[in-house]
């Protein structure tokens, strides 16, 4: 069996997609639509060139929410019928097109509707310029369903050719090659040549410009946030350096960033050539940017090799994060990635009490049949995955592991991949029959058993060692302002929050916030911090700033953790609702969904 035969019955097993790949397959897209902002609508067609490996007499396609108008068969576009199976709450529908042995094409009109979950529309008050709408989509894990009828399974691998048309004023750019400045007639072509899953589909419209970086590198930002942006991220081209001298070429020729409105749900998405990323890593300082290491990293593991199946997503997650430590480390150090590390830990602890060290969902091979995908993609993926291929690294040796982690992603290029055919990939190129190693490696202890295996080695770092002892001097009495906290990077600052204690004084509050002023921090990563333990402690003069924070910033990582905090009291809880009917219409449906289950 080929390792495309054998991707394909992977893609077959995928509970969250109706398709049937190993009967008919998508293998090329040539979308034709059309933007309007008005009714909140997409509208055109989705032409694919298929594969009828059984000669089969249907294909079937996923939809969520879309009005499917006709289907048509063929260069010719004969007209052919269609039926649309039962309608589940997250999976949505199966579309089944009846098609001829010989069929070589399907061409599906199609419609959006208004609140399609993967489409975020934005008013001018919400965009940072303030005068036009803005649109960005985010297909991951399963919503690409709900703005292209296609078959999406992140086992099934296309490539792709678009035609988009949008008001003349502003730009569109893709998941593909994009232009650089606007038209004057609005529409706008693009070709992803590289074959991308599903998730991995994406579209923004907006007032944007361009701003290169590097020869390679460049970065898209309304006006007003575009010099904010280029400071930023300047140091782009030396991560696309130090990740090709670790993991090989970048394959996917530009690597471009996209600065989206502050309701995006995520820190950033690594859609091919123009990772979508939040303004929220915009420190000033540039000390948020591993963000966009992690983001670089995902052109090889998860957009190069990907998991056949959200069950797999820690082969995506924890390979990027282990490489994006990588990145940094050869950037800016040992001790920079090891105080990285140490918060990840500190994270993945905080995951494992919050939903409990047994619970299923901390194996990093999951079980979500009959579940929404994105209840699964927790912190387990990316930090139990890291530390798992630390694991590996520390019992083989850093060569010998990269040599391994270099063939698995040549081996499987451009192609899907799960659980059990990294695992025997492992122990064929890396164990090969070593007892010990196997032991020390401990496949079963990481990947199928819940919590974390009683040997994991806790990471340490130097920095936060003197942070720790600053902080112990400030808990036995010495004054905030006469700390020693010169040079303090944002890591430093956020490990010292971390550290305080769960319950403060009044006087406690006031002398950290006067001497640091957390309450008006620049930097999303220590405000979100300290705004829990300004609500857990009820210092109220934090409370405009709290609002301010969840009514302007859309990112998950930061809105679920501080409602769950307000609603521990009834005082919160009116708090949080207060706050949430004015930021609501900021949020993506990925937030949304979460929140709305939480203030029922």
């Amino acid at each position: 069996m080929t390792t495309e035969q054998k991707a394909l019955e992977t893609a077959s097993a995928d509970v969250h997609s109706y398709a049937r790949p190993a009967e008919a397959v998508a293998k090329h897209l040539d979308l034709d639509i059309a933007v309007d902002f008005n009714s909140k609508t997409i509208s055109g067609t989705a032409s694919y060139l298929i594969d009828n490996l059984t000669k089969t007499n249907e294909i079937v396609f996923d939809v969520r929410g879309l009005q499917i108008e006709k289907v048509y068969l063929g260069d010719n576009k004969e007209e052919t019928t269609f039926t649309l199976g039962e309608n589940n709450t997250f999976l949505g529908q199966p579309l089944t097109v009846n098609i001829k042995p010989d069929t070589r094409t399907v061409t599906i009109q199609y419609k959006t509707s208004a609140d399609a979950a993967a489409l975020q529309w934005l008013n001018p008050q919400q965009t940072a310029g303030k005068k036009y709408p803005f649109l960005f989509t985010q297909s991951q894990a399963i919503l690409a369903r709900t703005w292209i009828p296609i078959q999406d399974s992140p086992g099934i691998r296309i490539t792709y050719n678009a035609t988009v048309k949008v008001p003349k004023e502003l730009l569109a750019v893709m998941s593909a090659s994009n232009p650089q400045e606007k038209n004057s007639s609005g529409v706008y072509t693009f070709e992803m040549k590289q074959p991308i899953p599903s998730y991995l589909m994406a579209l923004s419209v907006g007032d944007l410009v361009f701003s290169k970086v590097g020869p390679q590198t460049g970065i898209y930002a309304e006006p007003a946030t575009i010099e904010a942006a280029a400071y930023e991220f300047a140091e782009m081209d030396k991560m696309l350096v130090a990740a090709e001298k670790i993991y090989g070429k970048y394959r996917w020729d530009r690597y471009d960033l996209l600065v989206l409105p502050p309701s995006f749900p995520f820190g950033g998405m690594e859609n091919p050539r123009l990772t979508f990323v939040t303004p929220t890593v915009l420190a000033k300082d540039r000390s948020l940017t591993s963000l966009i290491a992690h983001e670089l990293a995902h052109s090889w593991s998860g957009n190069l090799v990907t998991n056949a199946t959200w069950n797999d997503f820690w082969l995506n997650e924890g390979f990027t994060v282990y490489f994006e430590r990588r990145i940094m480390e050869e950037i800016y150090g040992k001790e920079y990635a090891a105080m990285l590390n140490v918060l990840g830990y500190q994270d993945l602890q905080h995951t494992l009490d919050d939903i409990g060290r047994q619970n299923e969902d901390t194996r990093l091979k999951l079980d979500l049949e009959g579940r929404d995908p994105d209840e699964g993609l927790t912190d387990i993926a990316y930090e139990k995955g890291n530390a798992f291929l630390q694991n590996i690294e520390r019992a083989v040796g850093r060569e010998k592991f990269d040599q391994f982690v270099n063939k698995y992603f040549n081996t499987f290029a451009f192609k899907s991949t799960n659980t059990d055919l990294f695992l025997d990939f492992l122990r064929t190129e890396l164990i090969k029959g070593d007892e010990e190693l196997a032991e020390k490696i401990n496949i079963e202890g990481w990947v199928f058993s819940p919590g974390l295996p009683a040997d994991v080695q806790k990471p340490e770092s130097t920095r936060f060692a003197a942070v720790a002892a600053t902080y112990t001097s400030w808990a036995n009495g010495t004054p905030a302002k006469q700390l020693d906290t010169k040079d303090w990077s944002s890591h430093e600052w956020l490990h010292f929050i971390r550290l305080l204690p769960a319950k403060m004084t009044p006087q406690q509050l006031t002398d950290l916030d006067t001497a640091f002023g957390f309450t008006n921090s620049g930097n999303s990563e220590v405000l979100a911090a300290w705004l829990l333990h300004t609500i857990n402690n009820k210092y109220t003069k934090a409370d405009k700033a709290l609002e301010t924070f969840l009514v302007n910033v859309g990112r998950r990582k930061f809105l679920i953790p501080l409602y769950k905090a307000l609603l521990q009291t009834p005082e919160g809880k009116k708090k949080a609702l207060a706050i949430y009917a004015k930021a609501r219409p900021n949020y993506h449906a990925v937030s949304t969904v979460t929140i709305d289950d939480m203030l029922k």
